[in-house]
């Protein structure tokens, strides 16, 4: 394994991207993942009860649109086909769309909040550094209704490629291209801003636009695997599978974009703050010697606990070599890769702390 450990060492495209998926698991990204499509799962059906009851009221005594819309693309989703050809068809419900307005409110703030948490985590920001609860739910309702104006432009972009023979048919083929390049443009400028947004700090654009845009190229990839799920597994089964396929393929597809976005979180911070190369053993043993990606990696996570503005954390790393790696971050600086570093030789004596006022300190120890 050592000479593995010195080539990605030594080559950044290997040890880029193993630097990434360790500070991903690191952060426990997948249950921060898992805890952004918990709130999103929540957000999404009441809206699309509350829309549904919204719709309802629409076609209510106006039986020409009600055939319009069974013989559009809606009469071959689940449930919403079967109630469509029925006589009376949706209807509109009061308390529907009140408990819909006010669970989708809670889902909305909760996923701000989940949103916020991950950027927080990510980028390693001390507790006494991050919003205060009135502020962070103010947040959560910005980000949301921003994202909510870049999700509607981009359907509207979506619906003109969709029909992008309106263009002609020798052009059919350049266009769907030039589309697709457009569409991810956006929504890598759209990301861009959400990140920046969302961070409990102030970030220059350029320090989170690769992450933005490596999300906005997965996720056109991630939109083509949900359009075969429900071209090919949801169509024409019966109403009560086609529920629970709806709903399973639904939180899956949460789940693996919360995934891409928090990968994309990670690869803006390991960028910014030089996180690589990375140490190839370094999650599954002590008896490994640390880069100095590593040792910066593990002192942002002992800083991001400090509860207090006046509280330091000093993170040392004792060496198998018997030397001694004494990191001080400072948390408010721009740019947390300045740290006071104090490196003692494997001669000298260990250090020994004389008595003095109490200093809360965060010891790294490898044996």
């Amino acid at each position: 394994m050592g000479k593995v450990d010195r080539t990605q060492r030594r080559h950044s495209f290997l040890g880029f991207p193993l630097a990434v998926v360790y500070k991903f698991f690191d952060d426990q990204g997948n249950y921060l993942a898992a805890t952004v499509t918990y709130y999103a799962f929540i957000a999404i059906f009441p809206l699309l009860l509350l829309a549904s009851s919204i719709f309802g009221f629409v076609l209510q005594g106006n039986p020409d649109l009600q055939e319009q819309a069974l013989n559009s693309a809606l009469g071959q989703f689940p449930i919403i086909g079967d109630q469509l050809g029925r006589p009376e068809g949706l209807t509109g419900s009061t308390g529907a769309v009140v408990v819909g307005s006010l669970a989708a409110l809670y889902g909305c703030l909760g996923l701000g909040q989940a949103i916020q948490n991950v950027m927080a985590t990510a980028w390693a920001v001390p507790r006494n550094s991050r919003p205060n609860p009135f502020l962070l739910r103010f947040k959560s309702l910005a980000l949301l209704l921003f994202a909510g104006l870049g999700v509607l432009g981009l359907s509207v972009f979506g619906a003109v490629g969709s029909n992008a023979e309106m263009f002609g048919t020798e052009l059919d083929t350049t266009i769907r291209w030039l589309i697709l390049a457009a569409t991810v443009l956006i929504v890598g400028l759209v990301l861009t801003f959400l990140f920046r947004l969302a961070s409990a700090r102030s970030l220059r654009l350029r320090r989170v636009a690769p992450g933005a845009f490596f999300v906005a190229v997965l996720w056109q990839a991630l939109q083509h695997l949900g359009t075969i799920y429900a071209t090919r597994v949801l169509t024409g089964t019966s109403s009560m599978n086609g529920v629970f396929g709806l709903v399973l393929g639904l939180i899956g597809l949460i789940y693996v974009g919360a995934v891409i976005a928090v990968l994309g979180v990670e690869v803006n911070v390991v960028i910014a703050r030089r996180l690589w190369p990375r140490a190839l053993l370094t999650p599954f043993t002590d008896s490994v010697d640390l880069t100095e990606a590593d040792r910066r990696a593990y002192a942002m996570y002992a800083q991001m606990q400090r509860h207090k503005g006046f509280e330091t954390v000093t993170v040392r790393f004792e060496g198998r070599d018997g030397g001694t790696h004494e990191i001080v971050l400072d948390p408010d600086a721009k740019d947390s890769k300045q740290a006071r570093t104090t490196e003692i030789p494997a001669l000298l004596d260990p250090v020994v702390e004389q008595p003095g006022p109490q200093r809360s300190e965060g010891v790294g120890t490898q044996s």
